[in-house]
């Protein structure tokens, strides 16, 4: 491995699958997808767009699983291998001492991280119907607690990073409006208490063709020895609607607002049928990634078409390579 990977962990029972004979790709599907379907809990309509990491020797997650009657809501799950997943068929119902929270409406595309001593986990809140950046914690991935909403709305795709920077939170959101926005860069802001944010610093906007609506950030973005790696999706407006694919970016490591490489090209767009057909069609949404720290192996779990989640793979060297010889900064 080339490039090191910081602030990381072992994971050798993750999933992986190795890069196919022949495939020029970066980035490779698993060849069993998708890893969690639509109907994998009898009162599901779709299971898709959401958050894994290790947990107790295996796995837990937060998964957005819309029902039978199209509510939208998160619910934790729990694996031994990160493949084959039990997901509470009752919804997270959230704890809180903040009365206002309680007009929680629905939520949908987690992120989850540990820092420090407990997982964060940010989502879209729908709070009074407008969508803003829902955050709360979790020590055992059965009880959690609601925090104050970090943005006044609107905004989507907050995703932490796994450690503090100078001493505060830092996390991406997406300003956006009440729809299905059809604009949208990427930012950062800073916390001391995960109460109060501030200091907003702009990363990035859209750029080339595949991205050229607009764009979000991904799973949690990882630490290594070159800056952080961070997954990001683009969005571009066809004859036919939205088409998600997503890339990669590195940022630098003490001020992450400042990009150092970024992709040329998508690194996965909708090609495969589940990516392609489903209740919104062309989607590849990531959401989370795991990273061994041993071997740089990532595996990436991401939404398909807003029906399904899936897997695909690559290693942090492979993607770094990719950066420096297709950048577009």
């Amino acid at each position: 491995m080339k490039n090191k990977i910081l602030n990381g962990d072992s994971i050798p029972n993750m999933p992986w699958q190795d890069k196919p004979q022949g495939c020029k790709e970066v980035i490779w599907r698993y060849s069993e997808n998708p890893v969690i379907k639509r109907n994998h809990l009898d009162m599901s309509n779709s299971i898709f767009n959401s958050a894994v990491v290790p947990f107790e020797g295996g796995f837990a997650g937060v998964f957005r699983v819309d029902d039978k009657a199209r509510n939208m809501e998160l619910h934790a799950g729990f694996s031994k291998d990160g493949l084959n997943w039990d997901i509470n068929e009752d919804k997270i119902v959230f704890k809180t001492d903040i009365p206002e929270m309680a007009r929680f409406q629905y939520g949908y595309d987690p992120r989850v991280v540990f820092i420090e001593d407990r997982y964060y986990v940010t989502w879209c809140n729908a709070y009074s119907h407008r969508p803003t950046i829902g955050c709360a914690y979790t020590y055992d991935f059965k009880e959690f607690v609601q925090l104050e909403n970090a943005f006044l709305p609107f905004n989507r795709n907050g995703v932490l990073f796994p450690r503090k920077i100078d001493g505060k939170f830092v996390m991406f959101s997406r300003p956006s409006d009440s729809g299905h926005t059809p604009f949208g860069d990427i930012y950062i802001s800073q916390s001391p208490d995960m109460k109060y944010w501030g200091e907003h610093r702009h990363v990035m906007g859209p750029s080339r063709g595949w991205e050229s609506t607009k764009i979000g950030a991904g799973p949690i973005p990882i630490e290594t020895d070159r800056g952080w790696l961070m997954f990001y999706h683009g969005v571009l407006t066809s004859c036919n609607g939205y088409v998600y694919s997503f890339s990669a970016a590195l940022l630098d490591i003490n001020e992450p607002w400042k990009v150092l490489k970024r992709g040329n090209e998508y690194l996965i767009s909708p090609q495969a049928y589940y990516e392609c057909v489903g209740d919104v069609q062309n989607v590849t949404f990531p959401c989370a990634n795991l990273v061994d720290a041993e071997t740089g192996r990532i595996a990436i779990y991401y939404g398909c078409a807003d029906t399904c989640t899936s897997l695909c793979f690559t290693t942090v060297d492979d993607v770094i390579d990719y950066l420096d010889n297709h950048s577009q900064v």
